[in-house]
């Protein structure tokens, strides 16, 4: 047996299995993401935690002698032991390496791949439909999000994708999800009607919803210029017209509101209506300017969905 499995041994530490299993876990609960194993890290104790290891598991080295350079070497056992776990995942493709996620979001993180996702999933005794709605990265849907966002706005811009194929395939519902995903994002969370920012108390779901202008169902792209961040209420009330955008991003209510019953469109001293009818009310819109709706989408909205 090897100096460092007999430590391994010795010191009762998780085996490498356990410890890929508590990082998938760990990277589906971090939203598909984690730093490196350096000192200091919160995932380095986070999963200590979930193993209970006692001080002198956690804080033991091991220690190495360089022949040629006739130096020590001292290295965390336990930073040592999820490296290997993180790297064997990352040979079974279930996670990406630092290296590799650093190509598309200019960040060292071990990212889940789907494989991941789905096993991190099935540990969790979690539907894998799941996925359309939780904040979990995954690498190859954050590949879709760069591609998305790394657009540049056409001069000529047509929201609409002509003899769209709808299809359920792998391909699509990574589409689905990347298209959320940078809308989402770009909108930093909140609805860019009423500003509401929320998420569930387990960090699992947020409450702002990815809402295409010229709608999926009409064979509208997902387009970063086809979408925009609203909490549910303003996501419907936008698909059904009850309000659009002037091409200055200027929110237009529609006149159906004066010939609705004053009991409609309340929520405590919150009246729907009357907000969307403010002459001073404008889209929240994301910092880029070019992941700002495109004035064709918006046009079309107002000619084919608002209820003037």
């Amino acid at each position: 047996m090897s100096y460092e499995g007999k430590m391994l041994k010795d010191l009762k530490m998780p085996t490498r299995k356990e410890v890929e299993e508590a990082l998938l876990k760990s990277l589906f609960y971090n939203n598909g993401i984690i730093k490196e194993f350096g000192a200091g890290e919160e995932i380095v104790d986070e999963i200590a935690n979930e193993f209970n290891l006692n001080k002198e598991q956690r804080n033991i080295y091991l220690e190495t002698i360089y022949k040629k350079e006739n130096r020590l070497k001292k290295s965390s056992l336990w930073h040592r032991l999820l490296f290997r776990a993180a790297d064997n995942l990352a040979k079974e493709k279930l996670v990406s390496r630092p290296s590799l996620t650093f190509i598309i979001t200019n960040k060292k993180e071990w990212m889940l791949t789907e494989d991941g996702y789905d096993k991190a999933l099935k540990l969790l005794s979690i539907p894998n439909n799941e996925k359309e709605i939780l904040p979990v990265k995954s690498y190859e849907v954050q590949r879709i999000v760069k591609k998305i966002n790394d657009q540049e706005i056409p001069s000529e811009y047509n929201p609409i994708e002509p003899n769209k194929i709808y299809t359920v395939s792998k391909e699509a519902k990574l589409r689905k999800r990347g298209f959320r995903f940078a809308i989402v994002e770009a909108y930093k969370y909140q609805c860019a009607i009423c500003g509401l920012k929320l998420f569930s108390p387990n960090n699992l779901q947020w409450e702002v919803q990815a809402a295409h202008i010229v709608p999926h169902s009409l064979n509208g792209k997902d387009d970063i210029w086809n979408g925009l961040a609203l909490c549910r209420l303003h996501h419907w009330t936008f698909d059904v017209g009850w309000f659009s955008l002037e091409d200055n991003f200027h929110v237009i209510a529609s006149n159906k509101i004066h010939s609705i019953d004053n009991i409609y469109g309340i929520r405590g001293t919150y009246n729907f209506f009357e907000h969307i009818s403010n002459e001073k009310l404008f889209l929240l819109l994301p910092d880029n300017q070019h992941h700002h709706p495109h004035i064709t989408a918006i046009k079309w909205h107002r000619e084919n969905i608002f209820c003037k």
